[in-house]
């Protein structure tokens, strides 16, 4: 009797497990710009490395964060760039927990990390001719109201400190290229 009782309290309590699991809304990410796991469009390209796009930004939109959630850092991030560890093409963080949305002009406490280029700021993208390269935008939920970041840090000591605070992710990944000589 007793092995059957632990049983069934057992079942009961991963099923009020599952229906909590069901009921708590995916933290999503979308943009009006970008369509997921499809190509980018080549004006959104780089305007380097033999590139000739205008390094448009995409406006992002997300919705259903933890509730916990203090702030936000979004990423974008080739994870086929030919270097062994990928390549940073922005890193933004300090977002305000309200903010649900970036276009063009960013929230004045945002801080823009240094970029794999050295410097801060966003690129797009630029795969080498004749390959395809899967890049990946992430809003970061984060635990704290400020990232402690030190001045100056590279983007992946930024990487880690985002990874650290982070407490839920939402994606999404894009595709540039092939591009041919001159595009």
């Amino acid at each position: 009797m007793k092995p059957l009782l632990l049983n069934l309290s057992l079942a009961s309590m991963a099923l009020l497990g599952a229906t909590n699991a069901i009921s708590a809304p995916e933290f999503t990410l979308e943009s009006p710009d970008l369509v997921a796991e499809k190509s980018i469009r080549p004006f959104q390209y780089w305007d380097q490395f033999g590139c000739e796009g205008n390094s448009t930004r995409p406006t992002l939109v997300w919705s259903n964060a933890p509730k916990q959630t203090k702030s936000f850092a979004v990423t974008f991030y080739d994870q086929d760039a030919p270097t062994g560890s990928g390549f940073w093409h922005w890193q933004v963080y300090n977002l305000p927990k309200d903010t649900t949305r970036l276009a063009e002009t960013l929230p004045s406490q945002a801080i823009e990390g240094n970029t794999d280029l050295g410097k801060p700021g966003y690129f797009g993208p630029c795969p080498p001719i004749g390959r395809k390269h899967k890049y990946t935008f992430t809003v970061h939920a984060l635990d704290v109201d400020t990232l402690p970041v030190p001045a100056g840090a590279t983007a992946p000591l930024t990487g880690f400190f985002i990874h650290q605070h982070s407490l839920a992710q939402a994606t999404l990944s894009v595709y540039a290229g092939p591009r041919a000589a001159g595009e």
